[in-house]
């Protein structure tokens, strides 16, 4: 057992997101409705949770089901055999954060290509960089100790495979690099960068169907991704989840006309990493304080440290308020998406995490815009809350179809 992730730990001294990382609701906590108590899942890394292109993240942040494209190896690496063009690029940009800091910034990159006999099979591989900005570091008597610049990134590898005309199967390995501060002496603990290799799984199936005297093209889809080991950053034991994530989700779409397309997806998420558990004032012979009505109060929150495997499959059934805490932490998000002649696209959605698991409740907004080789999306994102960290958070994302321009050239 841990009282606090270290990077937890990191960041609130690097950033000052103290409050942003505490369980605490202030005043007494206790056991009588464990329900109602803020139990936020932390992990380190979740820069790996973050939306990297506008097209899903107009629509909510779905896209374990929507059409593939060259993203689908962050959302599910399975759709990618499915990718309708033999290769195709993505760049991604957003500031992060910006209403707290003006200079954290998230970068993403990534590319596909057709492979194997009649292109049944698909290769991919993404690059995503998050800069933390420059940070002023100060010792306890808050005099300046020097300033850094704190950096994480991963890269991905993917291969997709259909295995019939309707489904298909895929995998990921990522290797992750979160170099926080510098090499040196934090709190009288060595700090190095923390390393770790984890591996993505995930199935697609894509058919249709008749409802309401029109056709359908619908997809489902499932993805657990970032399944490995542990990270730290210190020469100790210590080591803390990275955020293993399982998505399932369904996409929807249909022709209005011959101009005009529409299209809607749900996706449900759950990060499957063992949910915090109340530690319990104690009286002084070491057992649990139990007070004349039978409740005890919560002197802190910690998160056990089980083996991943073990980890993975406790969190599904660990949470301290029972089955109804473990429904809170499911996340939803909506998305629809509106096509006119394949070249304009408008797109909504909304995304839901209950108030004690974290609280991001948003609206998001997209545009997009395809001519011939090139591709360009757009999305904004518009918290329920006021005044919260992801305010008017924009994000944007050029596309390049490989194929479109390999016919330009050859036509040349």
């Amino acid at each position: 057992m841990k009282k606090h992730s270290i990077y937890s730990s990191l960041l609130a001294f690097a950033a000052g997101f103290a409050p942003l990382l505490s369980h605490a609701q202030g005043g007494l906590q206790t056991d009588e409705n464990l329900l109602g108590q803020r139990n936020v899942i932390t992990t380190a890394v979740p820069f790996l949770t973050i939306t990297p292109d506008a097209r899903a993240a107009g629509m909510g942040d779905i896209g374990v089901a929507t059409d593939p494209d060259a993203n689908s190896v962050h959302w599910n690496p399975g759709k990618l055999s499915f990718v309708e063009k033999d290769g195709g690029m993505s760049l991604s940009a957003a500031p992060w954060l910006k209403a707290l800091v003006p200079d954290i910034w998230f970068y993403h990159i990534s590319g596909y290509m057709k492979v194997g006999q009649n292109n049944r099979s698909a290769v991919a591989a993404s690059l995503r960089y998050f800069s933390l900005g420059t940070i002023e570091f100060t010792d306890e008597e808050g005099n300046s100790t020097g300033n850094d610049e704190p950096k994480e990134f991963s890269l991905d590898l993917a291969y997709s495979l259909n295995l019939s005309k309707n489904l298909s199967l895929g995998i990921a390995t990522r290797f992750i690099n979160s170099r926080l501060v510098s090499r040196g002496v934090y709190n009288g603990v060595d700090i190095k960068p923390g390393r770790a290799v984890s591996g993505d799984i995930g199935a697609y199936y894509h058919d249709d169907t008749k409802m309401g005297g029109r056709k359908w093209d619908y997809s489902l889809g499932m993805a657990i991704t970032n399944m490995g080991s542990k990270i730290t950053y210190t020469t100790d034991i210590q080591r803390d989840f990275i955020p293993i994530n399982l998505r399932i989700g369904t996409y929807w779409k249909t022709e209005i006309d011959e101009h005009n397309k529409i299209g809607f997806g749900v996706d449900f998420n759950k990060l499957l990493v063992p949910t915090p558990q109340p530690v319990y004032v104690q009286n002084s012979a070491g057992q649990d304080s139990i007070f004349p009505d039978g409740t005890r109060v919560i002197q802190t929150w910690e998160t056990a440290d089980d083996p991943v495997l073990s980890g993975m499959i406790s969190s599904l059934g660990d949470a301290p308020g029972g089955f109804a805490e473990e429904m809170k932490e499911w996340i939803w998000s909506l998305g629809m998406e509106y096509w006119y002649q394949d070249q304009l696209a408008l797109r909504a959605g909304y995304f839901h995490e209950a108030d004690t698991k974290g609280g991001r409740n948003y609206v998001t907004l997209g545009v997009g815009l395809r001519y011939n080789v090139f591709g360009l999306d757009v999305a904004y994102l518009k918290p329920i809350q006021q005044r919260h960290p992801l305010e008017n958070t924009l994000r944007f994302t050029l596309l390049f179809d490989v194929e479109a321009f390999s016919g330009q050239n050859g036509n040349n």
